[in-house]
């Protein structure tokens, strides 16, 4: 089991690897279920189409350049 904090407005944080395995992701819709003295949560529906663009989809080790960079300035003559 995964433990997780509120938030002065009431969010919580799902982890990693419980949105995985669900498969939950922006745009999932999730129902609360009241069962005895807990809460049941369950995915009740999640997007059904492909991201308009891949951006942020790979992660780099590398730092990033700066915005500005030109890089023809990196060329040796």
């Amino acid at each position: 089991m995964e433990a997780t904090s509120v938030t002065s407005k009431g969010q919580v944080t799902i982890p990693q690897r419980v949105r995985q395995q669900l498969g939950i992701r922006q745009g999932s819709r999730i129902e609360f279920l009241m069962v005895g003295d807990h809460v049941e949560m369950r995915v009740a529906s999640s997007p059904t189409g492909l991201p308009d663009s891949g951006f942020g989809m790979l992660k780099s080790r590398r730092a990033a350049l700066p915005a500005g960079l030109d890089p023809a300035t990196l060329l040796k003559r």
